[in-house]
Parts: C-alpha cells; structure tokens; sequence
C-alpha cells in the first residue's frame, strides 16, 4: 500500500519528463485517449440520469461524482496492476498518465501552423486551423485576425491548459490533477447557459471556476515577472493590464492570462468577433496605445512566453514537490 501511495503522490522527475514530452510533440489523437474515454463516459452518464430524472443540479452533482468515482478508481487501478510488477512498471505509468493531462504542447504545435499558414499568406489554411480553436466564424477572417485569435487561445488555455492541472497535481498528486481533468471536461461538454444545460451543467462550470480560481491569478503574476525581464515585453504593462482589463472577457479566470499576455506583449488582441453573421463583440484587450497583434514577430513573442512561463511553472511544481515531505 505504502507503494502504491508513493506513486500517487507529485514526482519531480515525473513531471519534468511529462512537460518534456508534451512540449516536443504534444499529444496525439487516438480513440483510447484518456480524456476521450472521460468525455465518452461522462456522455454515456449523462444519458443515464437524464433518463431516470435527474437533469437537474441534482442529475449535474451527479455526474461529477460518478465521474470522479470511476476516473480515480481507474488511475488507481492502473498504478496498482503496474507497481504489481515493478517501481518503475508503476512511475511510467504515472508519468505517462500525467502526460496525457497536459495539453501546452499541442496547443503551441497548432499556434505555429496557423502561423505558418498566415506567413505563407494562406489565409484558407490558416482560418480552418483557427477554427479547430475558437468557435467563432472564421471567414471574415484576415491573417491579422487568424493570429490574434491564435494568441487569445494560447494566452487563455495557458491557465487551464497547464498552470492549473500542474497546480492541482502537486497539491494532491496524480488523484488532484485527474480531478481537475474531469472538471474541465464536464465545463466543456455540459458547463453551457441554454435551457438543456443551465441546472445540469451548473456543477461542471462552477467547479472549473473554483478550481482555475488561484491558477488564473498565478498565472497573471507570472507572465508579468517574465515579461519584466524579456526583451521587447513590458512587465509593467502585463501586470496592469490584467489587474485592470482581466474582468472585460467572459468568466472570473480566463481574462487574467489574455489581458497579461497582451500587455506583456505589447499588442492589443481580441478585436471584432462575428457569430452566425452577427458581431457579437469589438472589444479590445491591451493597452490602448498599443497597435493590434497582426505581425509574425507578434506571435513569436507570445509563444516564447508561454514557453517560458510553461517552463517556470513545471520548474517551481517540481521543487515543490521535491521538498514536500
């Protein structure tokens, strides 16, 4: 038992080879990923409470307990078939499975190829590749536009994306970052405001709130120390910036790390959105005097800090976890 405990706890050396990995080629789409098999399973409970009644908060309580009842009984299982057989059986394991729920890798390999289609001046390519990202209508879209959007997902998915499953893996191990990876597939599957899901996916969607909660701000602090000693950013800018504009996009979390990036950056993102035809938004994130994100030098500067505030965060997880007792 104490082995199995062992393995369930935070690893340095885990984490470090997981964020590696991610970082060089991402994660790969295929049918048993874990986080398809979650969001399989949470459909499948789905149907089943709403066929007996409760697709209400009830039926949405629900569904995270039974989601977090199976998902931490497989983890568990899985480490304890595999330390059956050996220490190391069980830590690649671990490791293995921390790497599926790390998702900046992937998100920085798509940013390129939106970027390579726009430097390329294919605009085609480059709004398809937007729109496997955002659910906006691309066609109005002009190279610009491609790679604000392409930085507005990079900045905000930086939180939860990474900054938060790390958060939570340390905190309390394997189980911590497996419970946040049920969360924020329940947010995006059921967290919606219509009339289907406003009582069922009301627990998914406050839960991913509160769990993103302290990421978010961690995440604004640290984008701001960086961008204090980058060259060609602003640590003054990022830090009011996100401390005065976080609150103008959507939910308490996401703007924090879109506001920072964009002072930290010194270009200004978001711009005109359009839906089914109609501009939903012109809102602009940054500082006014700042000119829109629309270069490839723009994107450059957000991808190496997120790659750099990726790479502080797993440093300072994994000395955390180092020193924990």
């Amino acid at each position: 038992m104490s082995l199995l405990a062992d393995l369930l706890r935070p690893d340095p050396a885990a984490l470090a080879a997981a964020f590696v990995v991610d970082l060089a080629i991402g994660d790969p789409v295929y049918r048993a990923h874990p986080i398809r098999l979650m969001g399989a399973s949470l459909t499948w409970f789905e149907t089943v409470l709403r066929r007996i009644g409760f697709d209400g908060y009830g039926g949405g309580i629900a569904l995270f307990v039974l989601l977090a009842l199976l998902w931490s009984s497989v983890c568990v299982g899985l480490l304890a078939a595999a330390s059956a057989v050996s220490f190391r059986a069980g830590w690649i394991v671990h490791a293995a499975v921390l790497y599926t729920m790390l998702a900046l890798g992937d998100l920085l390999h798509h940013v390129w190829r939106i970027e390579a289609a726009a430097r390329s001046a294919d605009v085609g390519r480059a709004r398809t590749a937007v729109a496997q990202l955002v659910g906006r209508d691309t066609d109005r879209m002009d190279a610009g536009a491609c790679r604000r959007a392409a930085v507005e997902s990079l900045s905000e998915n930086l939180t939860d994306g990474f900054v938060s499953p790390v958060f939570w893996y340390v905190l309390l191990g394997l189980p911590g970052i497996v419970l946040f990876k049920i969360v924020s597939t329940m947010d995006s599957m059921v967290g919606y405001k219509t009339p289907r899901y406003l009582r069922f996916g009301w627990c998914g969607a406050r839960l991913d709130d509160v769990m993103n909660f302290l990421p978010a701000r961690m995440t604004w602090l640290l984008i701001s120390l960086i961008a204090f000693v980058m060259p060609g950013m602003s640590g003054r800018k990022a830090w009011r910036v996100g401390l005065e504009q976080h609150a103008i996009l959507l939910g308490p979390n996401s703007g924090w790390s879109e506001a920072a990036t964009a002072g930290a950056i010194q270009r200004r993102i978001v711009g005109p959105i359009w839906l089914r035809g109609t501009m939903v938004t012109d809102v602009w994130i940054g500082d006014p005097g700042d000119p829109p994100l629309s270069a490839a030098e723009d994107v450059r500067r957000a991808m190496v800090l997120t790659i750099s505030a990726g790479l502080a965060v797993a440093s300072l997880a994994a000395a955390i976890a180092w020193v924990r007792p």
